[in-house]
């Protein structure tokens, strides 16, 4: 079993790292446009492997896709981030061009291969991998909403004080700070509605900590976050890998779905060997479906800059 990465800056690498400390594969190969970066970080994590106890294999290389050949997932973190002065359009411009490069490189190698998503904007990249491959929908999955689900079980924890993992939450819609809704009417503690245990004014201060998430962290450290987005997109991997049918969000095509129809969107999903296999519907309520919508209309307006590209 391979799985494959193609971007080794911080996300990547961190990616790579969870990959292989959880044996999820035999080999990892990490791929990076700029010479030595993904070879050496390859290295550098190859010297943890008596100190953490794996056997995955971990190949870095500069560009050559024939080391990716037969890989069963492939994670594309590649792009550049949004510079001071730059528009959304020359934005999407630029990292579209990157991402249907490197899909269409993956392909030559690796017919059958699962993508995911991770570069920016990301409901918009996975919805131009769709539009652009011609792959199953099902093999094309977008990362956002696991990792935005991730941030908003963390502030419900430390508004309870309590173990994230007894909390059951999930964000859906955009993977943006103006797109996203968190479902706190949705959100449980151990099947106790967290509504029961926080007053409406918190559980709306930790949806606004939640679609900051990544804003905040940005603000702190100087640039985005790793550890997280890397944990998440393993996460989704070990699903695929391990056909565990586990439940994420996650940016896939919708054909009516939640009333939307030729868009990639956050939903909750189930995620197993095939990739995603199935769309779980949550039953909004009329408030939630209304943001839901919105959220719709600033992703396809987002899309639409792509039919302006040459």
């Amino acid at each position: 079993m391979k799985v494959t990465v193609v971007g080794a800056g911080a996300v990547g690498a961190a990616c790579a790292d969870n990959i292989a400390r959880k044996e999820l594969a035999h080999e990892v190969v990490l791929l990076d446009i700029k010479e030595g970066t993904a070879e050496g970080k390859s290295i550098d994590m190859m010297q943890t492997a008596t100190l953490l106890g794996f056997d995955t294999k971990i190949t870095g290389s500069t560009n050559d896709y024939s080391k990716t050949a037969g890989s069963t997932v492939a994670v594309i973190t590649s792009g550049i981030p949004r510079k001071p002065g730059m528009t959304r359009e020359e934005l999407i411009g630029i990292n579209a061009s990157i991402v249907k490069g490197v899909a269409e490189n993956l392909l030559k190698y690796s017919p059958d291969v699962i993508l995911i998503v991770v570069s920016n904007p990301m409901d918009t990249m996975t919805y131009l991998s769709l539009k652009s491959l011609g792959l199953p929908k099902n093999r094309i999955i977008g990362m956002g909403g696991t990792l935005d689900s991730a941030r908003f079980k963390y502030y419900l924890s430390q508004a309870l004080n309590c173990s994230p993992s007894d909390l059951s939450a999930l964000v859906i819609g955009g993977h943006g700070d103006t797109t996203m809704i968190p479902l706190t009417r949705l959100a449980t503690l151990n099947s106790l509605p967290v509504s029961n245990l926080l007053s409406e004014e918190k559980l709306k201060e930790v949806a606004a900590a939640t679609m900051v998430g990544g804003a905040t962290l940005t603000n702190l450290i100087g640039t985005s976050a790793w550890f997280a987005p890397g944990a998440a997109v393993a996460a989704l991997v070990e699903s695929i890998i391990r056909d565990e049918k586990k439940v994420f969000t996650c940016s896939v095509s919708l054909e009516g779905e939640y009333g939307q129809s030729d868009i990639c969107l956050g939903v909750p999903v189930v995620v197993g060997k095939d990739g995603w296999e199935s769309i779980i519907d949550f039953k909004l309520n009329e408030e939630e479906q209304a943001a839901f919508n919105k959220s719709a209309e600033a992703v396809r307006n987002m899309n639409n800059v792509l039919a302006t590209l040459a």
